[in-house]
Formats: structure tokens, sequence, C-alpha cells
């Protein structure tokens, strides 16, 4: 038994010399297999198995007309083992430039505003629902959405965060399925096929709207008690 369990280690270390670092892949928990439900049976990113294959698959596909007038598709980044799960709308100018999420003056803010509950970028995965700009900073149209919509349930599938948390009324919305103002998805937490979400306001209407920090504010802290049970109120 042990010359077997040292052949198969073997085997690992000369795949990873090879092709990378050997990586398990996680078994699908009960809200990463409901949420890959979600994932129409004939779509291609269904049967991809790890965050670079889907990343490959973004970068180098087609969906709608906005992917083939990008700089760069912004995947999104960060813990692929992420308790948390922030999901916005679309990247903006500098995201399109760098390939990055929320890395202008709202991402600056984002980075703020999750250091003041004590996590850090390293520690979650941020994504948005659409992974090119649409022109203009406009809203995602229907159809966008529909077409990235099943990359960011992969997304979820393989990351299969514990808890998400929606910038901005079009990420609640998309998610949730509703059409209910931004002050009637905020302020509770939504189950979210068995795991919490919360919606909260998008950094960048932050910047637009100073008197809106506060609400925001208590819902960072209502995530905070959410992901550390017992924490005392501030």
């Amino acid at each position: 038994m042990v010359e077997l369990l040292r052949g198969l280690r073997d085997c690992l270390y000369a795949e990873a010399e090879m092709h990378g670092p050997f990586v398990p892949v996680e078994p699908l928990n009960g809200f990463a297999k409901r949420i890959t439900n979600l994932i129409p049976s004939e779509n291609p990113v269904r049967a991809l198995t790890s965050l670079e294959d889907l990343r490959q698959y973004v970068a180098n596909v087609t969906l709608i007309p906005i992917d083939a007038a990008r700089t760069n598709a912004v995947f999104g980044e960060g813990n692929p083992r992420a308790r948390i799960m922030l999901v916005g709308e679309a990247p903006g100018a500098d995201e399109d430039r760098l390939g990055r999420p929320f890395v202008g003056r709202a991402g600056k803010l984002l980075d703020k505003m999750i250091a003041a509950i004590g996590l850090s970028r390293e520690e979650l995965f941020i994504a948005n629902i659409l992974k090119s700009r649409p022109p203009g900073n406009r809203n995602p149209e229907p159809q966008e959405i529909a077409a990235h919509l099943p990359v960011l349930y992969k997304q979820m599938a393989l990351i299969q965060p514990k808890f998400i948390l929606c910038l901005g009324k079009v990420a609640g919305q998309t998610l949730l399925n509703s059409k209910g103002t931004l002050g009637s998805l905020r302020g509770k937490i939504h189950d979210y096929h068995g795991i919490p979400l919360l919606v909260t306001y998008h950094p960048a209407a932050l910047l637009r709207n100073q008197r809106w920090k506060r609400p925001a504010w208590e819902d960072l802290q209502r995530l905070q008690k959410l992901y550390t049970p017992g924490i005392a109120p501030q």
C-alpha cells in the first residue's frame, strides 16, 4: 500500500511539472448543483471544470456584439475558494482597459468598503454579470444578460461561495429575478438557492451621492455579522 501511494504521489508530481500545480476539483455541493442546473444543457460552459478553462472560453468566444468591441474581457478575480462573492453589473472604461473588475474610482472605494469589515480582495471573488463593457457604460440589455449569465453561474458553481453580495440594482434584480427597486431589495437577507444574498449600493452610486454611504455601511455590517457569527454591532 505504501509503495502504491508513493507511486501515485510521483505521478502527481510529474503531472505538476508538465502542466502546472495539481489542483483537485472540489465536489459540487448543493448550491453548486442548483446553480449548474440553471445553465442550459446545450451551453458549452456547463461542461467546463476549472476557472481557467472558463476564463479562456470568455476571452476567446464572442457571445454578443459588445464582446467584439471590447479591449479586454473582464472575467473577474480573487480567491477561487472564496467564501464571499461580490457581483456587479458590468465593467467600465478602466476595467475594459486593464481586464480587471473594479479598478477605477469605484474600485478604490470598494477596497475601502471591504477593508472596513476586515476583508481584502485576496479573500473574495469579484465578478460582474457582463464580462464586456457596454458602450457608454449604459445598463446591460436583457439579451446581453441572458448571453453572459451562464458564465457567472458557472463561476459560482466552481467557487461555491457561502455568501453573495450584489453591488447595485441591476445585479440584485438579475440574480433575484426581480423588478424591485434597490430600496426594496437591500436591507434584508435573501435566500439564493440555499445561500444568503444581500444587495447594496454600487460603489459608483456612492461616489455620486454621499447620503447613501450610511445605508451601504449598514449593509456591509449585516454581511459581516453573517460570516462572523456573534460579532458585536458597531
